[in-house]
């Protein structure tokens, strides 16, 4: 999967085990993702906890209106919120799980998964049991 260029640049660490990329603000608050341009000067970049909870989750059933430039055939997806413990509630995909076996609360975590043939993009999955 390394081939794969990510959706957008900057999103996650380049390391055996990627972490998403958030921003410190001057006031301690942690933002996700780190804005472009001037504005990510007043960031101080953050590598987010691969590890968190689910606090909520919906499917994704249709297509998002333009500019979407996803997978096509469109396939519907899960779409959550993830909180990384002390850190933000991260908006994100849920891969490698159904509607059913989501439960509010669940430990979730970090995974880079592909977005279409030719991009990469992140996700967070039910944690695996060891």
């Amino acid at each position: 999967m390394s081939a794969l260029v990510p959706v957008a640049p900057g999103l996650w660490t380049e390391e055996a085990e990627p972490r998403l990329i958030g921003g410190r603000r001057q006031d301690g608050e942690i933002i996700f993702p780190v804005p472009d341009g001037d504005a990510a000067s007043l960031v101080e970049p953050v590598a987010l906890s691969r590890k968190g909870t689910l606090w909520s989750w919906t499917t994704q059933g249709f297509e998002p209106k333009e500019p979407y430039s996803g997978p096509q055939p469109f396939q519907p997806f899960l779409i959550g919120y993830v909180e990384l413990p002390g850190e933000i509630i991260v908006e994100t995909r849920i891969v490698d799980a159904l509607a059913a076996d989501l439960v509010i609360g669940m430990p979730m975590e970090f995974a880079v998964v592909p977005f279409d043939d030719a991009r990469s993009t992140y996700a967070f999955r039910p944690e695996r049991q060891p």
